[in-house]
């Protein structure tokens, strides 16, 4: 079996979305060939400071966001989210840019329409399928 290289991934997404969170890492973790390091903040594993402790203030968390974002090899974003939770989901946008993370959207199941604040920063938007996203990946991370 040839190498593969393992992603260093950031998924943006809500933990009230969880669904969708869990079913992306489904077709991340039932991909063929594909290998990856999952940099994102489940539900179960919260933000922390350096110190090991819970984020408690705004700067903290964007601190937080900016040590996950800063390693990895591209983010990607679950674009039918964004309209919902905004303010985290902008803030991590705006960090893959500061770092220079190429930035992969993934369209929801039947959405068509995208926020402008997602595709104006992603370099490709896909849609909800393994090949689609996968292919992404290996084309744009880093």
């Amino acid at each position: 079996m040839p190498y593969l290289k393992k992603y260093d991934l950031f998924i943006s997404h809500a933990w009230s979305y969880g669904f969708y969170y869990e079913s992306l890492i489904r077709i991340l973790d039932n991909a063929s060939l594909f290998q990856y390091r999952n940099y994102s903040a489940p539900h179960d594993k919260p933000l922390h400071n350096l110190n090991g402790t819970d984020v408690q203030t705004k700067k903290q968390i964007r601190e937080a966001i900016d040590r996950k974002i800063r390693p990895v090899n591209c983010v990607l974003v679950l674009s039918g989210m964004y309209a919902a939770h905004r303010e985290w989901m902008q803030y991590e946008l705006d960090a893959a840019c500061k770092f220079g993370k190429p930035i992969i959207g993934i369209k929801p199941y039947s959405n068509i329409r995208v926020p402008v604040a997602v595709s104006s920063v992603a370099d490709i938007m896909v849609p909800w399928r393994t090949d689609s996203i996968i292919s992404a990946i290996r084309t744009y991370s880093l």
